[in-house]
């Protein structure tokens, strides 16, 4: 899914261009708190929003002096290639300055904009100056295949040189014998440092197989049929199939290696091309309910008006076909494979959420999740399909979320710290897991794409608030005996008692559940000290945020409740005040080690 603008306004002076600016192309409307009337969300800090939507992978458009998203993005500078676009809009939006990203769509929106407001698009990329173009951003629906070499290319034009182009002239230039060369083709041309090679994305790949078939067999089967038509990889726009397949490991890795989106149909609408296919199978038919596969989803693709470039080909386990449009395929048929991003927020502050999970979530088109923690997203979750769950709802939400992303959606499972401890992970996994007959998923749901990104845990947020109190080994012990029987849970306190364990409790106490803690507390007197530093942390990376240290002795059940995080020391953890305040630490043995070295030394 392609990843919205934000428009930021930072001024009531500059709110109306901002509006005018987010209809013009297509973006939303974020304000700063108490100085913007309206605005699809609000900010408090604009380099604190700044940085959030720019590691999100979000373009942005900041009504606001340049300088301001300077600063904003400067800590975050790593890749030109990857980062999204940045753009400043002065408050009468007579001055657009493409600041980041001119080859990466900047440029393009500065001339949009300053077409919507009448103003100047004050672009600075050389090409672009010189001779209005970007040869490194092609018009939509072309791929340049060999972008290495794009800036040689477009020193030489600046230096003199004139161009020859050779094929469609996608950029309206003159063309002159000599000098460097734009050439446009379907077939598999080698650029130079002299030549860039553009390839129309008129083609799709048909792609059928049988149940876990070799991604080399099938790779090799691709190749042998774009070599057989002549035409390069790069000019392929998508690979397709029927969506029975859509988990199949050798069409993922052929759509890989291409780069390009799988895209699957269902039977029913692969049958619908039957009339066009030229090698009908009604055993293809039997098994999956069309006529036939790889014919099927390329002319499903190509559309009414394109046709077989290659029809079937087949080897033992795999068959591809290839399809051709009349013209660049600017919007592709069917839908995608699904894919769900399970995803930790952190403790909720913006802060602590890694990039990676920040990308996913503005890339995702339906957010589900306990109300709280989506809302703790912020801007992030504006404007982004929503589906709410209450506490308790855990089966039905992961449920929920699989089945959507089924549908061929990009969704992201919204969890607090790493959704892989003591959140939706491991539940998104077991119901996949489980059989039709085990309240599992439907087929659809077991072959959509999960990915898991990790985030800030609890205890790794209070390890930091606390100084290093995980300095050495420690465990994590739910005290929830509403999925672990009572029993297994006191064992294994007793177990990381013996252990000497560094312990982090998760869910320490409920309205109705007050007494495990107090039986962890005595279990854990027995074998440790009395004086042992205990950390409570509650609501970690919020403004309420309250952080405080007791003996173990003196740990009371009634000032913990289910926002607090209990780290409770090992009988070699410390508790020093060092420099501001109290500093939980817990030794590695480093102090031996040099007492040992020494005493070597010595002798």
């Amino acid at each position: 899914m392609a990843v919205k603008p934000v428009v930021m306004a930072l001024s009531r002076s500059g709110e109306e261009t901002a509006h005018r600016v987010a209809r013009a192309i297509d973006a939303q409307v974020h304000g700063r708190e108490g100085r913007v009337n309206a605005a699809d969300a609000f900010f408090a800090n604009a380099l604190d929003h700044t940085q959030s939507l720019f590691a999100a992978g979000v373009p942005i458009i900041g009504v606001c002096a340049s300088g301001i998203l300077i600063r904003g993005v400067a800590p975050l500078l790593a890749d030109k290639h990857n980062e999204p676009p940045v753009i400043s809009v002065s408050d009468d939006g007579a001055v657009i300055v493409p600041l980041l990203g001119g080859h990466r769509g900047a440029n393009r929106m500065a001339r949009e904009i300053s077409q919507a407001l009448g103003g100047v698009a004050a672009v600075t990329t050389a090409g672009d100056v010189a001779m209005g173009v970007a040869l490194d951003e092609p018009s939509v629906g072309y791929a340049l295949a060999n972008p290495e070499d794009a800036k040689g290319v477009m020193a030489k034009m600046l230096g003199g040189s004139g161009v020859c182009i050779q094929g469609e002239n996608i950029f309206d230039l003159d063309s002159v014998e000599g000098g460097v060369d734009l050439i446009v083709s379907d077939a598999p041309v080698a650029g130079s440092k002299g030549a860039l090679v553009y390839h129309p994305q008129r083609f799709v790949l048909g792609l059928g197989c049988a149940r876990n078939a070799d991604p080399g067999e099938m790779w090799d089967q691709v190749e042998a049929v774009l070599d057989e038509a002549g035409v390069a990889a790069g000019a392929v726009a998508a690979v397709a199939s029927i969506d029975l397949k859509g988990d199949e490991p050798a069409m993922i890795e052929v759509a890989k290696r291409l780069g390009k989106p799988l895209r699957l149909f269902s039977a029913e609408e692969l049958e619908a091309e039957s009339s066009r296919l030229e090698n009908p199978s009604e055993v293809v038919f039997a098994e999956v309910g069309c006529h036939g596969v790889s014919e099927g989803a390329a002319l499903a693709m190509v559309g009414a008006d394109g046709f077989l470039r290659v029809s079937k080909r087949k080897t033992a386990n795999v068959t591809v076909a290839l399809g051709e449009a009349p013209a660049p395929l600017l919007e592709l048929q069917g839908r995608a494979r699904g894919r769900l991003s399970i995803v930790g927020i952190g403790p909720g502050q913006a802060t602590w959420r890694t990039p990676e999970v920040s990308r996913l979530v503005a890339e995702a088109e339906e957010l589900v999740g306990y109300g709280l923690y989506i809302d703790l997203l912020g801007p992030l979750a504006i404007g982004k399909e929503r589906s709410d769950f209450p506490l308790g709802g855990e089966e039905a939400r992961c449920r929920y979320a699989l089945e959507q992303a089924a549908l061929g959606k990009n969704v992201a499972l919204v969890c607090s710290g790493d959704a892989g401890i003591y959140a939706m992970g491991a539940l998104v996994f077991e119901l996949m897991d489980r059989g039709e007959d085990e309240m599992g998923v439907s087929d659809a749901a077991h072959r959509v794409e999960v990915v898991c990104s990790p985030g800030v845990s609890a205890l790794q947020g209070a390890a930091a608030r606390a100084g290093a109190p995980l300095g050495h080994d420690f465990c994590a012990i739910s005290l929830s005996d509403l999925l672990t029987p009572r029993d297994d849970i006191l064992r294994r306190l007793k177990a990381a008692a013996e252990g000497d364990f560094v312990i982090a409790f998760y869910n320490p106490v409920s309205k109705t559940r007050r007494t495990l803690l107090a039986e962890a507390r005595d279990i854990l007197l027995k074998h440790r000290p009395a004086d042992t530093p205990v950390m409570l942390a509650s609501s970690l990376g919020r403004p309420e945020e309250n952080v405080r240290y007791r003996r173990l002795d003196e740990l009371e059940v009634d000032e913990v409740d289910m926002l607090t995080v209990v780290l409770i020391g090992s009988s070699n953890s410390k508790l020093a005040q060092l420099g501001e305040g109290p500093r939980m630490y817990t030794p590695r043995g480093y102090a031996r080690k040099i007492d040992g070295d020494l005493s070597e030394q010595a002798s």
